[in-house]
């Protein structure tokens, strides 16, 4: 007896077993929407700050912020965060007279994230701020969800509503934020390594006031060195140079932004620390 061999029909395949879709990823904080195209601009400098960055578990961490500037009266900023499965959070802000409370609570599903902010709640007065936020991944590229602003204090109470999408490629970008307050619109392209370029696009309904902004962002790995700089519709032009101080977890910033519209020009420096 000899061996068989067994051929198949023409025209059938060998069967496959179903292919293992790919679980949808987290779409992040609502806050986190525009942060590529916002990483680009410099941020504004006035003034002189000292950050100190403290890391104290592998899920609590503090930030101490000590600003003093010449348009205002000093300021200390105390920042202390839990990071887990929900992330709380509570900011304590001191300057001169005012005292300021904000309470956040975030919970990150596998596809989603609900997020819930309350400033200063007073229930002998009847006054409360609660933001509220919700993103969904629909697809691995394309993210929806929304916000809702909700305010109350003696004979005031009013609410708004803005809807976001952000779409994601593999070198750009696009997000947009729509709503009864305004519009909100940003682009960010990665050209390569050091180069990224930002666009963004504000409207205020209520100022009745649009704004258009071009930012870039180029890094320097060998001199430790990240500048940034930006230019806007309302003939405003800035720059920041950050320098990295290795080893010590120290880094310098240095800035200045002149409004050629209103003739006003200001610089700031800045240290952080961890």
């Amino acid at each position: 007896m000899g061996n068989t061999l067994g051929l198949a029909p023409m025209g059938t395949l060998p069967r496959r077993g179903p292919r293992r879709e790919e679980p949808l990823p987290n779409p992040g904080s609502f806050d986190e929407l525009h942060r590529l195209c916002k990483d680009v601009f410099p941020s504004q400098m006035e003034g002189v700050k000292l950050i100190v960055n403290k890391v104290l578990s592998s899920h609590f961490q503090v930030a101490h912020t000590v600003h003093m500037s010449s348009l205002g009266l000093p300021g200390y900023h105390l920042h202390a965060a839990y990071a887990g499965d929900r992330q709380l959070s509570l900011t304590e802000t001191q300057q001169a007279k005012f005292l300021t409370w904000q309470f956040d609570g975030e919970y990150r599903g596998e596809d989603y994230t609900a997020t819930l902010t309350l400033g200063n709640p007073d229930l002998i007065g009847e006054s409360v701020i609660m933001v509220a936020h919700f993103l969904q991944s629909l697809t691995h590229r394309l993210v929806l969800g929304g916000e809702l602003v909700y305010h109350r204090r003696p004979g005031e109470e009013g609410a708004i509503l803005t809807l976001a999408g952000k779409y994601s490629a593999v070198h750009w970008v696009a997000t947009v934020n729509v709503g009864s307050g305004g519009a909100h619109a940003s682009y960010y392209h990665r050209a390569n390594e050091q180069v990224q370029v930002g666009v963004e696009f504000e409207a205020n309904t209520r100022l009745q006031d649009t704004t258009f902004s071009f930012g870039y962002h180029l890094t320097l790995p060998q001199a430790n060195m990240v500048f940034r700089g930006l230019v806007d519709s309302n003939w405003c032009v800035g720059a920041v140079l950050e320098k990295r101080m290795p080893p010590l977890p120290v880094t310098l910033a240095l800035g200045a932004f002149l409004n050629h519209w209103r003739n006003r020009f200001h610089c700031g420096f800045s240290i952080t620390v961890g």
